[in-house]
Parts: structure tokens; sequence; C-alpha cells
């Protein structure tokens, strides 16, 4: 049976998820769980978790948890990677000070100026878990799970040896809902989606064999649907194609729907679904749960009923299976982009179909996206790009230009106005930034 790392185990509720997931499967249901995280607390109580749930499963799962990964490292299997450098002090300042200069933001964790910073003082922390990868398990798989994906996945690509593939929610959460939308079952779609993290978009999207994309197009006239996704549903109409990840992210992927007031009322004010616009709304949630997280865990701890052991559409447990047990299962994964979408750069971090099997992950060549998609798609890889050199080059000045080319600050900001914003942030995240430091 096969050990299981995972590091940022503290964020309880997945941690709990992935693990309920994995012993669901019966070959995977007596491995070992090794559970890491900086915080004592946070770690205990997952350790906790965690056995209750295989107790429960009735399974011979083993659990061990340690604030030092390299103590559970030796020897694992798979890697998965699910941490927030810094923790919520730590994001603060990067969605605070660009919202000061105009910039609104509402996740914060994939693009813009919050998004560069977060992938500048994640970077030097994932690729010390992949150099101790190399040293302990340099066999083992690592799924990333930590934002921002595209940034990250292509660092540690860059910058280390090991084998990772990054996983997002975002592909068969918007398939099943688009699958809702026109009153047909998940299991009876079959659907193309490519492009790159939270970004990624449904070139085709069949029911037994029959393109529903029309069927869609008349679904979100209806005004119960249309309000559910205004961002999205707005992208969709006017470019064709519909996008992955919520309208509360993709607003802030462009230039369109959160630059003036009046647009930002219309479309990102108002979604009913989850990720709403609201400005802060991901930083207020993160610290709503900071100041009750001990109340919840000791109260789910606590609860007496069975705890609900099915298994989740997470892609993790799918992929061990297909390689423990030599059971195939398609993906949509974040992998490096070699000629599998032929009109982004050579070398960034794409996502696209992803099939697993014994021998590991077999990414699938796409070709094209359409002109309009691409043109999108390469303005945010353009600001990826940029961050990740900057960091192996230690290049301030990359950074500057990441930001100039972010699609919303260029949208309500001038070029020395950004400069101004991106000086503060160093000022402020510098002590999370060593490859910066000029001593």
């Amino acid at each position: 049976m096969p050990k299981i790392v995972i590091i940022g185990a503290g964020s309880l509720g997945f941690t709990r998820k992935l693990v309920t997931d994995i012993v669901a499967v019966p070959a995977l249901a007596d491995s070992t769980f090794g559970l890491v995280d900086i915080d004592a607390e946070r770690l205990e109580f997952a350790k906790q978790a965690v056995g209750r749930i295989i107790k429960e499963a009735r399974c011979k799962a083993k659990v061990e948890a340690s604030l030092d990964r390299k103590d559970v490292l030796k020897d694992a299997d798979y890697v998965i990677v699910t941490i927030l450098v810094g923790g919520v002090d730590g994001f603060r300042p990067e969605i605070t000070i660009p919202i000061k200069y105009g910039v609104d933001i509402n996740i914060g964790d994939t693009l813009g100026p919050s998004g560069v910073f977060r992938a500048l003082r994640t970077i030097p922390v994932m690729l010390g878990i992949a150099r101790d990868m190399e040293r302990y398990c340099p066999d083992a798989f690592m799924l990333n799970y930590t934002n921002p994906m595209s940034m990250l996945c292509r660092a540690i690509e860059r910058g280390s040896s090991i084998r990772a593939v990054g996983l997002c929610h975002s592909v068969q959460g918007t398939s099943e809902m688009l699958a809702t939308w026109i009153g047909a079952p998940i299991g009876e779609i079959d659907y193309l989606c490519a492009g790159i993290n939270h970004q990624a978009w449904f070139l085709e999207f069949k029911w037994k064999g029959r393109d529903i994309i029309p069927d869609l197009r008349k679904a979100i006239e209806k005004p119960e649907i249309y309000r559910q996704e205004l961002v999205r549903n707005e992208m969709f109409k006017h470019l064709g194609y519909y996008v992955t990840e919520s309208s509360g992210h993709n607003s802030e992927y462009n230039a369109w729907f959160r630059k003036r007031r009046d647009l930002y009322e219309k479309y990102c004010a108002h979604g009913t679904n989850w990720n709403p616009g609201v400005t802060r709304y991901i930083l207020d949630e993160y610290e709503r749960r900071e100041s009750a997280w001990k109340d919840e865990v000791k109260m789910q701890l606590n609860d007496t009923k069975p705890l609900n052991l099915k298994r989740s559409h997470e892609y993790c447990s799918y992929i061990l299976e297909a390689i423990e047990a030599d059971r195939p299962v398609k993906i949509n994964g974040n992998v490096k982009n070699t000629g599998l979408i032929t009109n982004l750069p050579e070398g960034c971090c794409v996502e696209v179909p992803v099939y697993i099997d014994r021998r590991g992950f077999n990414p699938s060549h796409v070709g094209a996206l359409p002109p309009q998609l691409m043109a999108l798609n390469q303005q945010n890889v353009a600001v990826q790009e940029m961050t990740v050199e900057a960091h192996f080059t230690r290049n301030r000045d990359l950074v500057y230009h990441a930001c100039y080319f972010d699609p919303l600050s260029a949208a309500v900001l001038s070029l020395e106005e950004i400069r101004k914003m991106v000086d503060e942030l160093f000022e402020v995240q510098g002590k999370h930034l060593p490859q910066f430091d000029k001593s």
C-alpha cells in the first residue's frame, strides 16, 4: 500500500475530504498517511480527524504526523501539497494594497498584483518541498493543489526534477453545473476542456455524442440561470466558449468587469453562486474561518453522528487508483506545454486532458485554441512567465513588468501608479521574499 504525505494538512476540511476519498478505494484503503503542518495545534486536530475517518471506514490505514516534513517524506509515493504561506496575515496586504490603488480584488490567488506576490512568496517554499522530495522520495509524484497554480507548477518544473501535476476543482464543478442547466446527467456528458488554470475553455460539450453548446446558449437566456454566473455567462455570450472557475475569479483576469463602479455593480455585486464578486470576499472569508476554526473543528470531532464517507469528485483519489490499481482515468491537469496547445508559449503551464495509468501521467495534444481564447490566455500567461522569471533571476524589474501587463491593473492604473503599488507591496511583503533580499 502506498505512503501518502499531505503537506499543509492543517487545512482541515480539505484534508478530511482527501483522506475520505482515498480510504473509500479498496486498493488504497490500507495506505499510510503522513501529515505535515507548521501549526502544531492544527496538525493535532488533523491527526485526530484522520484517525476517526480510518476508524469509521474500518480499514487498516495508518497515520503519522510531524511539524518537519523530512520526518515523513522518506519513501513516500505521493506528496499532496495544499499550503498557504504566511497564513491570512501573509496575503492580507496583497488584497488591501491593490484595493487602495483601485485594483478591486475579489480572490487574489491567481493573477494580478495579488497573484504575482502570492507566487513570489510561495515559490521558495514549494521549491524547498521539491528539493526535499528529490532527496527523500525522488520517485514520488507531487500533486499540487496550492495557488497560484500555473506559476507554482511552472516554477517546480523549471527548478526541480520531480514529477508534478497541478490539480483544481473547476473543470469538474463547471461541467456539473452546465449539465444541470440543460437537464443532462453528468455521467452522460463528454467534453474537451483546455487552456490555463482558472481560465480553461470547454471546447466541446456533448451529451450522448450531440453538441449541446447551442443548448447552453439557450439556457443562459433564462434570467434565473444567467444571474448565477453573470461574468462567465457574459464571457460565453461574447467569446463563444464557456470558461472554468467562478465569476468571482474570472472577473479579475480580464479588463471588462471590475474597472468601473457601474460595471462592478452590474456584473460583480449580485451573482448568486459561490464566490460572488464582492470586494475582499476571500479575505473576509479567511478571517472568519481563522477566528472560528477551533470551535468548528472541536464541534466536528465531538459530533457522534456517523461520518459521510462518500467519495467526492476530487481528482486525487482517482489518480492514485489509476496508478496503484491500473484503472486508467482522464482528468484535467496542469502540466508543461510541450506542444500540447500549439498557440500558447512552449514551456508555459497549461491545463489539458491528462490520461493516467500505472505508467503515470500522459498529457493530451489539443492543438490550437480559437484565437479569441488564445488572446485572453496569452495575456495571463505573459504575467505568469514574467513572475516566474523574476523569481529565478531575482529581477525586480520583471515584477513591475508583470503587473504592468496584468489586464485589470492596466485597465485602471497608469504605469507610474502600478509602480507605486508594486513598491508598496515590496515594502510590506519583503520578509516573505528571500529571493529579492539585497543583503
